[in-house]
């Protein structure tokens, strides 16, 4: 994509697609099972946590228009060292879990069309799916910026048209509030299904090449996850409006495709199905290359050895063998819900980080400290739930969360101290 070419439009497909690539397809069944038929107020709290940390996003990418997005506004915070080291690394496991999720939902997805195979198949598919995409990574061939736009509308469309059609088709007893689970439960959801929203982020990576950074980039970030809180109430609406929640929990893996039945029939299941598995693919093509890409501009700035930028057979870069290698493990550890809930508390790990630094940056940004602030406490409300229900239900994913986030910060404070290396600000 030529440089200055970004509109308002194509910055706004680039976050949506982030978004809708393939979250929908793959969270919404677990938190059908945990929100049951308010889950769609869970997608509403959650896009409103998403909404407050846009504002950080967007004053930090006028300010500091670049490729890393994230990745340097960290650095511009709290300088090359310890702190913004391991936040990126929480932000390229952040990657690696959220492609872990595509891949298993892909996986999924691909199995329904052959339900008479083993399970085993689903973890071999997995597999086979990130391995693929690595290949096309490692050769240099990827998706054309100029046809994203083209692929989101058509990602977005399948979802819109399901919505809507689906709507008209509600069972309102199905909705009706005195269904609705225990409120902790609708707070559950919203912490998990956060990890829908992650993609906003992508936005800022673009803001090099837009033709008016400090116009579009804050609107493209405001509409988009407004766009997409619409696209996510309107899609779970009509899927806990026709279809009972056990059936969905049944088969919430693929809980999208399942939704589809009551009105639009098996024809409706596999269009569904097929939209899943275009989208969860090419989620997977553009995370690959992003989740290598932060690998490689951790190394460039020191904070990963130099082996994760050096180039092999002149192709493709180490950072991208490390991160599908490590996608495929979790990919095969893990299912779909455990794997959605490490991602959505990575991302707030993540996103609380980027809020404190950019309070240490308000000078140059000129930002407002209350909205700031506010946004620190939506996510560290959101991980406080979080954490609450892996410690009741599912103890085992805390501790790898424990593990993960220890490893991130000790494993760079190993490296600083290896290395020597001190800890300075790159301005810009």
């Amino acid at each position: 994509m030529s440089r200055k070419s970004i509109g308002l439009w194509s910055a706004i497909s680039i976050g949506i697609g982030g978004m809708v690539g393939a979250g929908i397809f793959s969270i919404l069944g677990t938190a059908c099972q945990i929100g049951g038929n308010a889950v769609y107020i869970s997608f509403v709290i959650a896009g409103i946590v998403a909404l407050f940390n846009t504002y950080s996003y967007a004053k930090l990418g006028v300010r500091y228009p670049s490729a890393g997005g994230p990745v340097e506004f960290l650095v511009q915070s709290f300088g090359s060292g310890v702190i913004s080291g391991g936040f990126n690394l929480m932000l390229w496991l952040g990657y690696i879990i959220a492609l872990s999720l595509y891949a298993r939902a892909f996986a999924a997805y691909a199995m329904t069309f052959f339900p008479n195979f083993p399970a085993f198949w689903t973890n071999i598919v997995a597999t086979l799916i990130i391995v693929v995409f690595a290949a096309i990574n490692f050769i240099g061939a990827k998706a054309v910026g100029e046809s994203e736009l083209f692929i989101v509308s058509i990602k977005v469309g399948i979802l819109i048209l399901f919505a809507l059609i689906g709507l008209f088709f509600i069972k309102p007893e199905l909705l009706s509030p005195s269904r609705f689970p225990a409120p902790k439960n609708i707070f559950f959801a919203s912490a998990i299904v956060f990890l829908a929203y992650e993609g906003f982020g992508l936005i800022t990576n673009a803001a090099e090449d837009m033709n008016n950074p400090p116009k579009l980039l804050p609107r493209a970030l405001y509409l988009s996850v407004l766009i997409v809180i619409l696209i996510y109430v309107t899609v779970s609406l009509a899927v806990v409006g026709n279809l009972p929640l056990p059936q969905i929990v049944k088969a919430k893996d693929y809980a999208l495709a399942e939704a589809a039945k009551p009105f639009l029939g098996i024809a409706g299941f596999k269009v569904i199905a097929i939209a899943a598995l275009f989208s969860t693919a090419s989620a997977i093509n553009a995370t690959l290359y992003g989740g290598a890409n932060v690998s490689y501009m951790m190394a460039r700035d020191g904070e990963l050895p130099e082996d994760f930028d050096r180039k092999i057979w002149g192709r493709g870069t180490e950072g991208l063998i490390i991160t599908a290698t490590l996608v495929i493990i979790f990919a095969n550890l893990l299912d779909l819900s455990k794997i959605a809930m490490l991602g959505s508390a990575a991302f707030l790990i993540i996103y609380t980080g980027v809020n404190i630094g950019h309070l240490k940056l308000i000078k140059e940004t000129k930002g407002n400290p209350l909205l700031i602030i506010i946004s620190i406490l939506g996510n560290i409300v959101s991980f406080s739930v979080l954490v609450y229900y892996l410690y009741l239900h599912s103890v085992a994913t805390l501790v790898v969360l424990v593990i993960l986030t220890t490893i991130s910060f000790v494993l760079e404070w190993i490296y600083e101290m290896v290395t020597h290396r001190e800890m300075k600000p790159r301005m810009k």
